[in-house]
């Protein structure tokens, strides 16, 4: 059986199309309410996915790969999407079938794919090669895990932490990434398993590491702490914690080097998802509740936050809808528009016009969808 965190992956994915829109409106709804900015609806995936990746590459494209439909062990395919015609084509088969897997772009435009299920965890990786549109192979990592997180460090190495590993075995492990050997190599781990959590990256280089969660069902014990990664000193230590527990959770670095953590729920899943957010201080390092509410309560939503130009903050996925994090006013405005089902473990891609991608993920009943839509503010 897969695990919860298996689905995380996959996300809503917003893709924001040029169409003259240059900065982010305020608008009227026809009930009256402000909305900011719109969804509208873009070409289908070629196919349906969750707990898939997303990630824009050097050529303005986006690069879709992998997921899980229904009860699949995980989708081997790829597809390109292309923003200029607002549709999807193949990009071939990575050598490994995954969901729940991390996909990063590297400082030479390709991108690193690594872990992952596919009905068992996963310690294979491979490269996706834009200019020859195939996948390679990459290292394997030191152990398989599912559910982790992998960010970019300022030299062009990849963190990677946590998850699930064989056995359902939650992992507070840590290893890095290096391009220039195409190695993976263990570093000081966590102070604690985490699978659900987020990673942030700061502005001085540090990665925030918040939240999460370690066993399952009625042994599942939530996190509120968080910890800072240093690498440099290639460590972690604890930095506090957040005013509430969360997992299945979304973290995102504001323009001013603060952190916005917004949704996720406690242990009852969907019945506990969170309406409110927080923002982490790195400056005082302290947790702050935000005044304002989302308009809707979000779990599932990993991956789907967004920086947009203006300085907002897209909140596209665990929901039906998205809506605007205004970080002057500290409010939340509604987005025109509707993703028809709760989005659930889809992702968000900014395109390098400004605009956001969403795309696929599943709603109630774990009906996986092909869908796409497109933010426009």
């Amino acid at each position: 059986m897969r695990n919860t965190r298996s689905f995380i992956v996959g996300f809503a994915i917003t893709i924001l199309f040029a169409t003259g829109c240059q900065s982010q409106s305020v608008k009227t709804a026809r009930d009256g309410a402000s909305t900011s900015g719109e969804l509208v609806t873009t070409g289908a995936m070629s196919s349906k996915r969750a707990s898939h990746t997303a990630t824009l590459l050097d050529n303005g494209m986006v690069l879709v790969a992998g997921g899980f439909v229904g009860d699949g062990d995980g989708l081997s395919s790829a597809e390109l999407f292309n923003p200029a015609g607002g549709s999807f084509a193949n990009a071939g088969e990575m050598r490994t079938g995954r969901s729940s897997h991390t996909a990063t772009r590297l400082p030479n435009g390709k991108v690193l794919i690594a872990g992952g299920y596919n009905g068992d965890y996963l310690a294979t990786a491979e490269i996706y090669e834009p200019e020859t549109n195939r996948f390679v192979p990459a290292g394997a990592m030191t152990e398989p895990r599912s559910g982790h997180i992998a960010v970019p460090l300022s030299d062009g190495r990849i963190l990677i932490a946590g998850g699930v590993g064989t056995g359902w075995t939650f992992l507070k492990t840590a290893e890095i990434y290096n391009p220039r050997t195409n190695a993976f190599t263990k570093t000081s781990p966590m102070s604690v398993p985490r699978e659900s959590h987020t990673a942030t990256v700061l502005a001085d280089g540090r990665v925030l590491v918040v939240g999460g969660h370690t066993g399952r069902r009625t042994a599942i014990t939530l996190y509120s702490s968080a910890e800072l990664y240093d690498p440099g000193s290639r460590t972690f230590t604890l930095v506090g914690s957040m005013t509430i527990r969360r997992h299945k959770h979304e973290a995102v670095a504001l323009r001013d080097g603060r952190v916005l953590i917004v949704g996720g729920s406690d242990e009852r899943d969907g019945d506990g998802a969170y309406n409110n957010a927080e923002i982490y201080d790195p400056r005082v390092k302290v947790f702050t509740a935000v005044r304002g509410k989302m308009t809707t309560a979000r779990y599932k939503l990993q991956g789907t936050a967004i920086l947009l130009n203006s300085g907002k903050v897209l909140v596209a996925g665990g929901a039906d809808r998205a809506e605007v994090f205004d970080p002057a006013t500290n409010l939340f405005t509604p987005v025109g528009g509707d993703l028809k089902t709760k989005r659930l473990f889809a992702t968000a891609t900014l395109l390098k016009d400004g605009q956001v991608l969403i795309a696929g993920g599943y709603g109630e009943g774990v009906t996986v969808s092909g869908g796409a839509w497109v933010y426009r503010g």
